[in-house]
């Protein structure tokens, strides 16, 4: 049976005004209130249903809660709304996220042909698989070091080429570029352009990130999103784009999400930002403050530069104001007295020394002489030496026939033995 055949059951009374759409034809069509007003009546016989799955948005509006309710293994997903009237029966700490079991009835809206399910009731089931997954995967890379402090790069002061990954024409694009030229107007972007949700966007910022770390005038880079529910930032928690961004040389900032947002990429990256506005601002500094800062170092520098010199200019004034400094002939003429009388009493204590010296020499060469036996040569004795150099001292060692060789004071001769001469009594 159709919708249309359902709307002409027995019991039913439709709108007079127009065609029943079961009756419809070209020369004669069924209106849309007459049409709406069938599918209202076939939809209000379904009842209660209860669905599982992951609230992916909630948004507080006149007291109303609209919200989506997506589908655990697969995309599908459906609007749902929770009137004012039911608040009170829903748990209050429910949000974006989490994984639940919820009671709805089908509702069609004749006015605007708009279809939703009205929520009667709702109850915790767990945290959603995919954020399950996600805080699994959060414990495995903590786990690895990932996260340690120690391993994140520090950023530049001033860097030179800013890196941008963003959407294209997105509002996060504008915030960073007006921000960090308001802190610097000489700065410089490269951007690259990348699918912020959805499948495209692990595969297009990955090679984004490979572009930038490869080109060397890039100091840092910056991931900019601007928030968003948790189902359209998972592909800033995927794993590959995670372990890409710790692995790279270049310093990487996260604004991607807003401050309840949390991505992995946030816990990877060197820096966090909470925004993309704060993220321009923590990368960029300020010129007007540094400026302020330079002045401020002139202004130090040259006050201690005066108050160093007027202290070196006092201490030399001071010296100078010193008598040996004021008058210092007085103390020279002292101290010349001083080393004449000195010098004076050297060459004395030298002269007698010299003196002295002096005897002592010529004692000890009248003694040598004494000893010397050129003396006594010089008393007309002689001395006689065998060949050799042997003085000949026993008549005996010089038989008859050898030749001798006799020193006198002046000069020696040659000679002959006879042999010995008989002694005489």
């Amino acid at each position: 049976m159709t919708v249309f055949e359902a709307a002409a059951a027995p019991g039913e009374t439709p709108p007079a005004d127009a065609v029943a759409p079961r009756d419809s034809t070209p020369a004669a069509p069924t209106s849309v209130a007459r049409l709406n007003a069938t599918i209202r009546d076939f939809i209000a016989r379904w009842n209660t249903v209860w669905v599982e799955g992951e609230i992916t948005s909630w948004n507080l509006r006149s007291g109303n809660i609209f919200a989506r309710l997506k589908d655990t293994q697969s995309d599908a997903q459906i609007s749902i709304r929770i009137w004012s009237s039911v608040r009170p029966r829903i748990p209050a700490d429910i949000s974006v996220g989490d994984h639940v079991v919820v009671a709805v009835k089908s509702d069609y809206f004749v006015k605007t042909g708009d279809f939703s399910f009205a929520v009667s009731a709702m109850k915790h089931v767990g945290l959603g698989d995919q954020l399950e997954r996600l805080e699994k995967l959060r414990a495995q890379l903590r786990q690895e070091g990932l996260f340690d402090p120690a391993r994140k790069k520090r950023l530049p002061f001033l860097p030179h080429v800013i890196g941008l990954i963003t959407g294209e024409r997105s509002d996060a694009e504008k915030d960073v570029h007006r921000n960090a030229e308001l802190r610097w107007p000489q700065v410089r972007f490269r951007t690259e352009y990348a699918a912020v949700q959805g499948d495209r966007c692990v595969p297009e910022t990955l090679a984004a990130l490979k572009r930038l770390d490869a080109d060397p005038e890039v100091d840092v880079i910056i991931i900019a999103r601007g928030g968003g529910d948790p189902q359209t930032l998972l592909g800033f928690s995927d794993e590959r784009l995670v372990r890409a961004v710790a692995n790279l040389a270049t310093p990487v900032v996260s604004a991607i999400g807003h401050e309840n947002d949390h991505p992995l990429l946030d816990d990877v990256s060197d820096l966090r930002a909470s925004t993309p506005t704060d993220a321009a601002k923590r990368v960029v500094p300020d010129v007007g403050e540094q400026r302020a800062v330079i002045a401020q170092l002139r202004s130090r520098a040259t006050t201690r530069v005066t108050q160093r010199v007027s202290h070196e200019i006092a201490q030399l004034d001071q010296l100078r104001s010193r008598p040996v400094l004021r008058s210092p002939a007085p103390i020279i003429d002292a101290r010349s007295q001083e080393i004449w009388l000195l010098l004076s009493r050297g060459r004395e204590t030298v002269t007698r020394q010299l003196d002295a010296a002096t005897r002592t020499t010529s004692e000890l060469r009248a003694s040598l002489r004494a000893l010397s036996p050129a003396a006594t040569l010089a008393r007309g004795y002689a001395i006689a030496h065998l060949e050799g150099g042997v003085i000949l001292r026993d008549a005996k060692d010089a038989p008859a026939g050898s030749t001798l060789t006799i020193t006198v004071d002046r000069g020696s001769v040659a000679a002959r033995s006879e042999g010995e001469i008989p002694e005489t009594t």
